[in-house]
Parts: structure tokens; sequence; C-alpha cells
């Protein structure tokens, strides 16, 4: 039953890059950068997972983990945050501020993560905990609590202000649950994800991911449905996904 549990993030990573295309998608088709941010955020969850796969088959290696904790712990919810910034504020100047922030933390975790020492011992599980591996309290650690967690604060703030423009609007029902849904998902991996990872139960926390994700990806897909006609005159604020 152990050796199986390699599936659980597996099954993660298939529905972050399922999700990942199809944004991919929306933005090869409408050009919007808040599309190409998530699908970058996704393709981040998808890799992290793999990553967890191969180090529950074949061991841990101080690459992988600092892999895994850049994509996994770290990058991927600023990069979904900034999205939905650029979703709401549709500014040329703001998405440039955007891209640019986006690419100073990148270079920031990367650099970190380069200097950070890394306990092997510690890898010898089959999700090491970030704290035992780089040491806790240290730069490479708190990496997910300097970045990780505003950015987790202000994409549940954007999503429900984004929930809150279209509520009681009959013919954005779908938007608006679709919206409250994205949030859930965020909240499910950023809540219940971090808690598995922090304990390293690996297949829980690959579950968590997986369901987050699945969430999400439902959320988007009803939050981009069609409004539904009404005889009143469209918003022309209304935001489509």
């Amino acid at each position: 039953m152990l050796k199986a549990m390699w599936v659980f993030p597996l099954v993660a990573a298939a529905l972050a890059a399922a999700f990942s295309g199809l944004v991919a998608k929306r933005y090869a088709e409408r050009r919007r950068p808040y599309h190409l941010a998530w699908a970058l955020a996704l393709a981040m969850y998808a890799a992290a997972s793999i990553v967890v796969a191969v180090g529950m088959t074949g061991g841990w290696t101080p690459r992988g983990f600092q892999l895994y904790w850049a994509l996994g712990a770290v990058l991927n919810v600023p990069f979904l945050a900034v999205g939905e910034l650029m979703l709401l504020v549709r500014d040329r100047r703001v998405q440039t501020l955007s891209w640019l922030l986006l690419v100073f933390i990148t270079a920031y975790t990367v650099a970190v993560l380069r200097g950070a020492s890394i306990d092997t011992a510690a890898l010898a599980t089959d999700l090491p905990s970030g704290r035992t591996v780089l040491g806790e309290g240290s730069a490479a650690h708190q990496l997910p609590q300097l970045i990780s967690t505003p950015s987790y604060l202000v994409l549940v703030a954007g999503v429900l202000w984004s929930a809150f423009r279209v509520r009681g609007r009959p013919e954005l029902r779908d938007r608006f649950v679709g919206t409250l849904l994205i949030a859930a998902g965020a909240t499910v991996i950023a809540g219940l994800g971090s808690y598995f990872a922090y304990h390293g139960r690996a297949a829980a926390f690959s579950a968590a991911l997986a369901t987050g994700i699945g969430v999400m990806f439902a959320g988007f897909l009803r939050a981009s449905r069609a409004p539904v006609p009404t005889d009143e005159a469209p918003d022309p604020h209304a935001v489509r996904a």
C-alpha cells in the first residue's frame, strides 16, 4: 500500500497539467496576461507534484527538494495572485510592474535556495519537511511565509472581490459560484496542503493538492460559462475569465 502512494502526486500532476493546458489555450486565443500567469502557476503545481512522485519512488535529492520547494511551496501562489491582480486591474503599467515583481520574486527564490544548506539525512522520507531539510528559521525555510502567505491573502481577497462584484445577478450566477470555488480550492491547498506537508504526510498532501486543484478547475470552468441571457442591460464592468 505504501509503495502505491506515488499515485496521489501523479493524479495531482495530471489535474494541474490539464488545467494549465486549458488556461494556456485561453491565453493563446485571447492574449490576456492573467491567463499566462495562471497557466505558469498551474504548470508549477504539476511539476512540483511530479517531483514528489519521483522522490517517493526513487528517493529525494537536494536538487529535487529545491525544485519542489521553489515550485510547490513558494512561487506558484504569487503567480496566481498576480494573475488575479492583472484580471482586476486592466492597466498596462500595472501589468508591467506585476511581471517585474514576479521576475524579482523568482530570482530571489532561486538565489536563496542555491545558497541554502541542505541536511541530506532529512531527505530520507516520503515527503521531507522544509524545517528539517533547510533548517528551521533559515532564509530558505521562511520563503513561504515571506512570499506565499501574503500572496495567498492577495489571491483570496481578489477572488472574493470578483465574486462580490457579480453577486445578486442571476445571469452571472455561474461566474459567482465559480469564483467562490476558485477561492475554496486555493484555501484547500494553502491550508490542508501546507499542514500535511509540514508533517511530512505525502499521500495526504498530494490528495489535498489534487482536491484543491480539482475544485479550482471546476470553478474556472463554471466561471467561464457564458452569462445567461436576461432582459436587463449588460454590465460593462463584468469580467470574463
